[in-house]
């Protein structure tokens, strides 16, 4: 079998220290599958969590790091017809992209809109599906609406923002950890309109100032309206809750909606990004047509936060590990 190299893991899992680039076997794909050669990968946090042994792979996925790419198909699986040989593609699979090369099912490619840059293509996929899902499939968004924002300067935090105000979102107020955080969100077009330091703020009394309602449990109920709807995501300030009222879910008439993307199956993770069911106003190919550079003057924009050489890739881990990103940071392979 043909090797390529790789981002591996000394041991599987272990310390940013662990990894390294070494050989390991180039895919084949098999029916409906295309190989990519990839030009650059996002990081995403469940990367971090995986490399430390605490998020399992999805049955059949790679073990090796990374969920979101561009790059250009090199080869075609039996069956393939909507890609050719040279396209220009980015995409999600459940891992595998911390690589060379990688295999991706057909229907999670997207044509590379030659107005994006391949770094920037590489930053969209994971970050714009996953709030895409959380605000318009099950948040179900539309004008007028009050939206809260938490880990806003995040990758799918700022996704989601730009999500809700081109969604017609009467305000959107986003949290995160610094001031510099919170004043760049604030400055960038269609940006928060309110923002809020979760560590030294209480986001549920801020959220009611602005007339809008969306360790967090307590706040996040308090700050929901009535017929509210949220959207969980992660669990980073602990997976438990002591104790709960169940009474304002009762009375407010909430709508708590749980949501994994990398765990999903195929079917599903195909059908979220093509839009098959009419129940969706907004497909996320017309957020995608919508999406620029920083300097691109779309209504919605992918920031890059840092981009790094994969023979950096422990450097590029540190810096999310420290929680030192506005925007995302990305890995070009070399």
């Amino acid at each position: 079998m043909s090797k390529m190299r790789a981002v591996l893991i000394k041991g599987g899992h272990g310390p940013i220290e662990n990894l390294y680039i070494g050989e390991t076997d180039k895919p084949v794909p098999t029916k409906g599958q295309v190989l990519v050669k990839i030009v650059a990968f996002g990081l995403n946090r469940m990367d971090h969590y995986q490399r430390q042994g605490g998020y399992p792979v999805p049955p059949g996925a790679s073990s090796i790091l990374g969920v979101e790419f561009s790059g250009r198909v090199t080869e075609l699986g039996e069956g393939v017809t909507r890609w050719a040989v040279g396209d220009e593609v980015f995409g999600l699979v459940g891992g595998g992209a911390y690589a060379e090369f990688i295999n991706c099912d057909e229907g999670l490619l997207l044509k590379k809109p030659s107005h994006l840059s391949w770094v920037e293509a590489a930053s969209i996929p994971e970050n714009y599906v996953t709030a895409y899902q959380a605000l318009v499939k099950y948040g179900e968004v539309k004008k007028g609406d009050h939206v809260l924002v938490h880990a806003g300067a995040s990758g799918v935090g700022i996704a989601a923002i730009q999500i809700a105000r081109e969604s017609g979102a009467a305000t959107v107020t986003a949290t995160a950890s610094t001031p510099e955080k919170l004043d760049w969100l604030r400055s960038i077009p269609n940006g928060a309109t309110h923002t809020v330091n979760y560590r030294t703020d209480d986001f549920a009394a801020e959220v009611k100032k602005s007339d809008q309602r969306q360790s967090h449990w307590a706040k996040n109920i308090e700050s929901l309206a009535i017929d509210g709807r949220m959207t969980m995501l992660g669990t980073l300030s602990g997976s438990e809750v002591p104790s709960v009222n169940l009474g304002p879910i009762l009375y407010k008439r909430l709508r708590i909606q749980g949501s994994t993307l990398r765990s999903r199956s195929l079917q599903y993770q195909t059908e979220l990004i093509a839009r098959l069911t009419h129940l969706i106003s907004l497909s996320f190919r017309d957020i995608i047509d919508k999406v620029t550079g920083v300097n691109g003057g779309g209504p919605m924009r992918t920031y890059i936060h840092k981009v790094y050489p994969w023979t950096e890739i422990q450097s590029a881990h540190h810096e999310m590990a420290d929680n030192k990103n506005s925007g995302k940071i990305i890995v070009e392979v070399q």
